[in-house]
């Protein structure tokens, strides 16, 4: 994947949630207008990639305890000069949770959610913005989890557990996009 292959992928994204749709429309013209985005120096904001793991039925996700901001997050990371966000969440997840890239598998090549948002200043880091491009992954939770330096922990949440993890807007969206493709599977 490259910028205009992301371009591309947002231009595409449909989404019912008002705030992600200002966001997919403010990250298209960000990036078109800023060469530099996925450098992490990039100031005042860059690109990022993560990625929403859930298992094979859908009924958990997994999350990290963030080894900096110490909150429960999806899985991602800094996309440092690679325009390839979808490589950065795969690369994030396995490094994150230590599971194996080869048990990783991507559900569907599309952004799943966009967010934006602040990160406070952090040991040498200003306080800057992040654009962070989400993907939808699959991983069998009955593989172990090890972890990673990365983060301090990891783990399978239950969807109907997870905003008592993290109850922030991004994360509300995502748990609702998966309990619709629940009830979509469960339709058919």
């Amino acid at each position: 994947m490259h910028r205009q292959d992301l371009l591309n992928y947002l231009r595409s994204h449909r989404t019912r949630f008002m705030d992600e749709a200002a966001y997919v429309r403010r990250a298209v013209e960000y990036i078109e207008n800023n060469p530099g985005c996925f450098e992490r120096e990039h100031a005042p904001v860059h690109i990022t990639g993560s990625a929403w793991v859930v298992n094979p039925d859908r009924s958990h996700v997994l999350l990290v305890h963030h080894g900096t901001l110490h909150e429960w997050y999806q899985p991602g990371g800094h996309a440092d000069g690679d325009p390839d966000v979808l490589r950065v969440a795969m690369r994030e997840v396995a490094e994150e949770s230590g599971i194996d890239g080869a048990h990783i598998r991507l559900l569907a090549p599309d952004v799943f959610d966009v967010d934006m948002h602040m990160i406070p200043a952090l040991l040498k880091a200003p306080a800057h913005g992040h654009i962070d491009i989400r993907f939808l992954l699959e991983a069998d939770d009955a593989h172990d989890v090890p972890g990673s330096h990365e983060s301090h922990a990891v783990k399978w949440v239950r969807l109907h557990r997870v905003l008592s993890y993290n109850n922030n807007r991004s994360t509300y969206r995502m748990v609702e996009k998966t309990r619709q493709m629940r009830h979509q599977v469960a339709a058919y």
